[in-house]
């Protein structure tokens, strides 16, 4: 019964925004990778390293967002429950504050299950274990395909989603373990078939899907949120947690999530701030996609006595690209803790303690994620 509500509330919205499904597509060729780059290479420091921040709000707080938008922040991570009704007008406007006018990223987490937002507007949908058990590949691309139109329809173009992790354990998640029902399966060639069509269905009607946790934090022995946690060894996830990475990428991932988890026998730091990992992400696996981290305000970080500014160089050092923080306490709190996290990329560049042409390229990764850029010609497409 689930199911068919989510099919009938959403059924409405079906034939809606599918004209954007080439965008994703266009933003995967490397030369829009290559305009970026050369767009971005103009810009301050300052620039660059607003570009590289994603801003946390409650969708119901949006409207305060202008400072963020003139700011030139890269994105912004929605949360709650409900989307305001003006909410897709109020981005609009949002937009027009935007230097250059080029787009951000709005994201969520719609995951389905228990990881859910703005459900007045996208409605509910199973757990990713209750899809993987119940539902095929193809079922599942649909799934995510009105996920993703009911998500653009509000004005929302990223979700941070689907999870790639390999964790079969029926448990909710919580402090002891990430993942549980937020997992297709148990089974590496399982969550390798569906997590990927999940991502094919976002993908497919334009929405920009983040899979996450890289390299798969499937029985790791905690949940990072909470604090320190580490994945199964790098020998036991390359039959394991990297299988469905792999699929994903080779079925044209454009952006990954790091786990704040290190991963024994490669990295003793957490995946994200480790050069070794993101490494393995661009090499082993060839991945040339944007990388995103988790949230650097979780407990796996500030256990190592990082604060978020300083867990943000490290971040981007390493070879993210984007960076989350935060739970949105207030917006005048996100911006706060944005422009100290911008302050402390921008002196780590005049330190020389972060790489300018690094940071450049971060930079342009979030900036050709969700335009469609061509250079010498001033023609620039949002979406």
């Amino acid at each position: 019964m689930r199911l068919l509500r989510f099919f009938t509330v959403l059924a409405t919205l079906s034939g809606a925004l599918i004209a954007s499904a080439s965008a994703t597509e266009s933003r995967s060729d490397p030369s829009n990778l290559a305009c970026a780059n050369q767009i971005v290479s103009t810009w301050t420091i300052a620039q660059l390293a607003n570009e590289t921040i994603a801003i946390p709000v409650e969708a119901t707080n949006i409207g305060a967002l202008a400072p963020a938008a003139r700011a030139g922040y890269g994105g912004i991570l929605l949360f709650g429950a409900t989307a305001p009704a003006s909410m897709p007008q109020v981005l609009a406007t949002l937009q027009r504050e935007r230097p250059g006018h080029y787009a951000w990223m709005v994201m969520t987490d719609e995951e389905g299950g228990g990881v859910e937002r703005l459900t007045n507007v996208v409605g509910s949908f199973p757990w990713a274990q209750t899809m993987g058990k119940n539902l095929n590949a193809p079922q599942i691309t649909s799934i995510a395909k009105r996920v993703g139109i009911a998500l653009s329809a509000s004005g929302v173009n990223t979700d941070l989603a689907p999870v790639l992790d390999v964790d079969g354990r029926a448990q909710f998640p919580g402090a002891a373990n990430p993942d549980g029902y937020r997992s297709f399966s148990g089974v590496a060639s399982v969550a390798a078939t569906d997590g990927p069509a999940f991502m094919k269905g976002l993908q497919e009607v334009g929405v920009t899907s983040v899979v996450k946790h890289f390299p798969g934090l499937g029985y790791s022995t905690r949940n990072t949120d909470y604090g320190p946690a580490a994945t199964l060894s790098w020998a036991n996830l390359q039959t394991s947690g990297l299988v469905p990475f792999r699929e994903a990428i080779a079925n044209g991932a454009t952006a990954v999530m790091m786990s704040n988890a290190r991963v024994p026998g490669l990295s003793s730091l957490p995946a994200g701030l480790s050069p070794v990992v993101v490494q393995a992400l661009r090499t082993t696996l060839g991945f040339k996609g944007l990388i995103v981290t988790d949230s650097l305000s979780a407990g796996a970080i500030s256990a190592l006595h990082l604060a978020e500014p300083a867990a943000s160089v490290m971040a981007l050092a390493a070879g993210d690209d984007l960076i989350l923080f935060g739970s949105p306490t207030s917006v005048t709190a996100s911006l706060s803790l944005a422009a100290k996290i911008s302050t402390a990329i921008v002196t780590a560049v005049e330190h020389g303690t972060l790489a300018q042409s690094t940071l450049i390229a971060a930079a342009a990764q979030v900036l050709a994620a969700r335009n469609q850029l061509v250079c010498g010609a001033a023609t620039t497409t949002t979406t």
